[in-house]
């Protein structure tokens, strides 16, 4: 790829990985408007390492009690970070074993203009439905662990394209009474664990299939969608607190009637 090309596709990923609007929507789009090829393992691999990058600087802090409280937790020290840091552990268990199971069927079968364009309306409706409904009477300080199973679970849900990792699991937050702040933050750390599989996966698929590796589009991912990814998780956080999840169900339900219209 070209690096205009590269710069694009990186913006794109590193936006929509924490939007609630779906990656999978939005990285079609190029392909079926300018044509353009598949990006190559590589280059996702530098994707997932510029976003979860990201994620890991922004919430930094609570990143670093997280990992505190769990070592902690291994010598009989509870406290409130090592209890979700085990809910994050537990909730991230549907999504790796949906991956395992049923990651290279939904690949092979579920890529389809068509189904991204369903999904993108059909969640987004959901999105719509749970931020009108959202009770938003609890904290991740009251979270229990079948409410983080539960999120967990919608979370598995996001391997079908167009659906919205970030998307679903708000949902599923806001649905249990989780605040849409709070709701975002356990979203973008439950995105951690999942980030690291994701490309730990494509990471050895890469290198059991060595190929030429454009270094220059490489780098240039990794880069982009960071900064992209940073400054979409500050502002989103911003966003959601004063106006909710409307414009994105807006923009959800808009992009779903293009996609549409491209497979018609």
């Amino acid at each position: 790829m070209d690096i205009i090309e590269a710069i694009i596709l990186a913006l794109v990923q590193g936006l929509t990985e924490f939007l609630p609007i779906s990656s999978s929507a939005h990285l079609i789009l190029p392909s079926q408007v300018f044509g353009w090829q598949d990006q190559g393992l590589a280059f996702d691999v530098a994707v997932h390492v510029g976003t979860l990058l990201a994620v890991i600087l922004y919430f930094r802090h609570e990143v670093g009690q997280l990992l505190v409280g769990w070592v902690n937790s291994m010598r009989g020290q509870h406290n409130e970070h090592s209890r979700l840091a085990w809910l994050i552990i537990w909730a991230t268990i549907p999504a790796g074993l949906a991956g395992l199971l049923g990651g290279d069927l939904i690949e092979n079968f579920a890529r389809s203009a068509l189904v991204i364009a369903t999904t993108t309306i059909l969640f987004g409706l959901l999105l719509w439905y749970a931020d009108v409904k959202a009770s938003e009477r609890q904290g991740l300080t009251g979270l229990t662990l079948k409410q983080a199973v539960l999120v967990g679970l919608a979370q598995a849900l996001a391997l079908i394209p167009g659906t919205s990792r970030s998307g679903i699991t708000m949902t599923a937050g806001m649905l249990i009474g989780l605040t849409k702040t709070d709701a975002a933050r356990f979203s973008f750390l439950l995105s951690i664990p999942v980030i690291i599989m994701a490309g730990g996966y494509q990471g050895l698929k890469l290198v059991q299939q060595p190929a030429a590796v454009d270094w220059l589009a490489v780098l240039t991912g990794v880069g982009v969608s960071f900064v992209a990814a940073y400054f979409c998780i500050h502002f989103f956080l911003q966003i959601i607190s004063r106006m909710g999840m409307l414009p994105f169900v807006l923009y959800r339900l808009a992009l779903g009637i293009i996609l549409l219209l491209f497979f018609i």
